[in-house]
Formats: C-alpha cells, sequence, structure tokens
C-alpha cells in the first residue's frame, strides 16, 4: 500500500530471521458466512443462528439497568473492533489485501484466529453449534486457502463431547486440509445438568469441564485422535462473566484477566489430570492470555507439590498427634476457655482433624504421576505455549531463566491480535513488540525464539511438514531440526 517503509518493516529488515505471527484476528465477511451456513444447512439454521446472536449481542441493550441487575446480565464486548483506520478494518476482512500488507506488518507468516467465530464452539445449542463450526470452517477454508505460503486460519472444534469434537476435527484436517485448529477451551454444564436459556439471557449456576481433571468425559481418544492428525490443540476462550468479572456496567472490568483466567483453568486441568503425561508428543497453546499467570502457575505446581506430595502430605494426618501431650498442653497452658471444653475434646477430635481422607485419594498428583519436582518441569514447559501480545511488558518473564524455577524459560508466542480493538495500527505492532528488546527486557535471542523458534516448535513438532510450501519453510526446517 504506502511506498512509505513502516516501522514494522524497518524492524524486520534488521532481524536474520523471519517473523511468525501465532495469532492475528480476521473479521469474518457476515454475508458470506451467513452464505456458507444456508449452504451448509439450510435456511432454518440461519434464522436460528440470527436468532442466538441476536440474543448473545444485544439483550443487555434491551433491558432496563434495573434488570440488568435482577438477572446480573454482565456488560458485554462493546467497540470490540478498529473503526478509526478504515484500512486496517478491510485488511482483516480481505485476505486478498492482508496478503499484500503482510511485508507492510514485518511478518513472514501468521495463524489467523476468528474474530465472530470466537463463540461459536460455545453455542450451548448442539444442532446450531455443528453447523455454524462446519459453516465457519468451510468459509475459511475456501476463502483464505490460496494464500496459504503467508497464512493459515484456524479451524473451529467444538468440544461438548468427544465424539463431537472428534468428528470436526477429522472432517477439518481431512476435507478442508485444515493444519491448525482452535479448540473450546472450556464447556459450561449446568449443575443439575438440565437444559437452560443461553446464560446471556438469563444466568443460572454452572460449573467448568476443563477436560482434564474431574471431565464428565473421556477426552483421552480426543487427545489421541490430535496425534494421529499431527495437530496441536490452540485454545482461545475467555472468562467473561466467571467469578468476580461479572459487572453489569463496565466491560474494562470483566475483560481484564479473563484470558488468562480461562487459560490457567484449562493448563491446570490438563496437567493436573495428567494428559501431558499420557500424550508426551502433544503440545497445547493458549492464546491472547500472556504468560504472568503460566509463570506463576509453573512456580506454584512445584511449591505445593513439595509440601504436598503423597509423603510430605502425611506431615499433616491428624493420626500423627500425640493427643496424650496435646492434652497435657491445654491443661497446663489454657486459658478458663480451653480448661471448660477439654472434657468435649477428649470425647470427640476438633472437626478440622477428624481423619475423613481415603488412602485412594490422599495423592492428588497421581494421574501425572509426580515423583519428583524436575517431573513438572519436563511436563509442563515443553507442552505449554502461550501467545502474548506486542504490548504485554510482562513477556520478559517467560524468559527470565534466573526468577523460574530451575532457572526455566517459558514458551511464549508473539501473537499480533490484528484485527481487534487494542491494535490501532497494524503496522506498528511488530515494532512495538521489539521495544521489549530496546528496554533491556528481551535479549535478541528472546526475540528470535518468541517470533519464530517457540512458534515452529508448536506447531512443526506435531506437524514436521507445517510450514512446507509456506514463506518461512526453509528457516523453520532449520529450527526444527535444531529443538
Amino acid at each position: 500500500m504506502s511506498q512509505k517503509q513502516s516501522k514494522s518493516e524497518a524492524v524486520r529488515s534488521r532481524l536474520g530471521h523471519p517473523v511468525i505471527d501465532s495469532d492475528g484476528h480476521v473479521i469474518e465477511f457476515e454475508p458470506g458466512i451467513i452464505s456458507y451456513l444456508d449452504a451448509v444447512a439450510g435456511p432454518r439454521m440461519v434464522d436460528k443462528f440470527k436468532t442466538w446472536a441476536d440474543g448473545e449481542l444485544f439483550t443487555w441493550y434491551r433491558v432496563s439497568a434495573e434488570e440488568r441487575r435482577r438477572r446480573n446480565l454482565i456488560r458485554p464486548v462493546w467497540w470490540g473492533m478498529p473503526a478509526a483506520n478504515t484500512l486496517d478494518r478491510a485488511t482483516a476482512t480481505l485476505p486478498k489485501l492482508l496478503y499484500e500488507r503482510m511485508p507492510e506488518f514485518g511478518f513472514d507468516y501468521a495463524v489467523l484466529y476468528p474474530t465472530l467465530g470466537l463463540p461459536i464452539p460455545h453455542i450451548e445449542d448442539e444442532e446450531l453449534r455443528r453447523a455454524a463450526c462446519r459453516a465457519f470452517n468451510t468459509f475459511y477454508a475456501e476463502t483464505y486457502g490460496e494464500y496459504a505460503d503467508r497464512f493459515t486460519t484456524v479451524a473451529l472444534i467444538p468440544m461438548h463431547t468427544p465424539e463431537e469434537a472428534i468428528e470436526e476435527l477429522q472432517h477439518a484436517v481431512v476435507q478442508l486440509k485444515a493444519k491448525a485448529c482452535m479448540f473450546a477451551g472450556y464447556v459450561v454444564r449446568p449443575l443439575d445438568g438440565g437444559h437452560h436459556k443461553p446464560r446471556s439471557i438469563e444466568p443460572y449456576p454452572f460449573w467448568l469441564d476443563a477436560y482434564g481433571l474431574d471431565s464428565a468425559y473421556n477426552y483421552d481418544p480426543l487427545w489421541a485422535k490430535c496425534v494421529d492428525l499431527k495437530i496441536s490443540p490452540g485454545f482461545h476462550s475467555g472468562g467473561m462473566g466467571w467469578g468476580s468479572r461479572n459487572s453489569i456496567s463496565n466491560f474494562m472490568y470483566n475483560r481484564i484477566g479473563h484470558f488468562a483466567a480461562a487459560g490457567e483453568a484449562l493448563c491446570k486441568s490438563l496437567f493436573m489430570g495428567g494428559v501431558t503425561r499420557r500424550f508426551p508428543t502433544l503440545r497445547f497453546a493458549f492464546l491472547e492470555c500472556g504468560v504472568g499467570w503460566a509463570c506463576s502457575l509453573f512456580a506454584d505446581l512445584i511449591s505445593h507439590w513439595e509440601k504436598r506430595n503423597r509423603v510430605a502430605v502425611e506431615n499433616y494426618n491428624p493420626a500423627k498427634l500425640d493427643r496424650e501431650l496435646l492434652f497435657d498442653l491445654y491443661s497446663r497452658y489454657g486459658g478458663k476457655v480451653v480448661q471448660q471444653g477439654l472434657q468435649q475434646l477428649k470425647t470427640r477430635p476438633p472437626m478440622l482433624e477428624e481423619d475423613r481422607e481415603e488412602i485412594s485419594m490422599r495423592d492428588e498428583w497421581a494421574p501425572c504421576r509426580i515423583e519428583k519436582p524436575e517431573d513438572i518441569r519436563d511436563l509442563f514447559l515443553p507442552k505449554f505455549f502461550f501467545g502474548c501480545e506486542a504490548d504485554d511488558p510482562i513477556t520478559s518473564w517467560a524468559f527470565n531463566a534466573g526468577g523460574n524455577p530451575f532457572g526455566s524459560r517459558l514458551n511464549a508466542i508473539f501473537s499480533s491480535d490484528i484485527g481487534h480493538w487494542d491494535v490501532p495500527d497494524m503496522s506498528e505492532v511488530l515494532e512495538e513488540a521489539f521495544e521489549a528488546v530496546g528496554e533491556g527486557l528481551l535479549t535478541e535471542q528472546d526475540f528470535r525464539d518468541f517470533c519464530l523458534t517457540n512458534p515452529v516448535a508448536f506447531y512443526a513438532s506435531s506437524n514436521p511438514d507445517f510450514f512446507k510450501g509456506t514463506a518461512v519453510e526453509v528457516e523453520a526446517e532449520k529450527v526444527l531440526a535444531s529443538l
């Protein structure tokens, strides 16, 4: 477009390596989506989709402030796409224009995630959810497929059951030739197991199924299918509406930290559920959530295992109490209240000291078979990847070996988020990310790992041909050979 070199082009020209964007965003052309849904499932499903979208997006606006409070309707995303920069808005929608502008952004290759498609795998109506995923995936494949040397779109994978996920995954990879997929990061399941209106319309008590620990289903067949089809699962689900993120008036209050909350819930569930132990070659990525929470989780897992592994936890076993000594100390040092209650303690132990724990449930690390702290390192660090945006100052924590257990570096991957409101100028994203090098937060080697080595490790470790035929094929092969 512009003949003048952009700031990001200038950065790319001085780098000695390609740049892979692991999380750009398209803004789907709505009439195109509707056309594909009609072709896939017919006009009845189009009407159903429009009704769902209307309720999902606009219910909050139709009711009074009093009704919002009564029903606890959280304020949804508003003004969530770029508007001041018309060229960027069109770029996010038109693959030919995006392809033309990739050098201006300093990007050699990009993995593109959805915008309108983000909530689609979470639709509660099964018929609509499955039809919509199929339509969106067909739209992505046929609209963006001819530009495969510079970018690829992800396929949407619903996760309400393993069978549903496997069916769409098989179709997306085999029929549509998808090589990257976005799996729903959790399933909202009603506490009573019943059927309800969508939560956006009428909230109800629920629990979050994150597939690894305490899941309603065994998702191992899905992970096995991912290995078979050479797919590294990516997740891009948010946590707005969870816990305290339920303001009825303030979108920013609901948004801040919500991707991190969803990423942590899923990552912890997969790890504690032993998924990375049972599927050692599988890699998982958590997008748009940063890496600060992951640094904390990694350290927390180690410190908590050290205090509550199956041997150490016996330090808190009430059976170890010397009750004779305890009552003697109570008698000699206790005041009036203690003296009055001693007889009661002798006939019944305190509530918090009763031994109700079954032996089979005392080792909470059993699913991932942790025997030493290094096991946590080996089952966590190589398996998980974390999407970090250009303006995130916390990214450097991933590369701060001195501040992480075992001198570790976590797998942060560059995520531009182009196409969304928090990117006012697409041509400045790479330059903004590179500022961390100038500020001494990242070394140039760190930046190379961020933009090249870690993305290659995530995608090509499962599928060595992932970058074949792309603009980064040669460099990706070199990186893969060195891993």
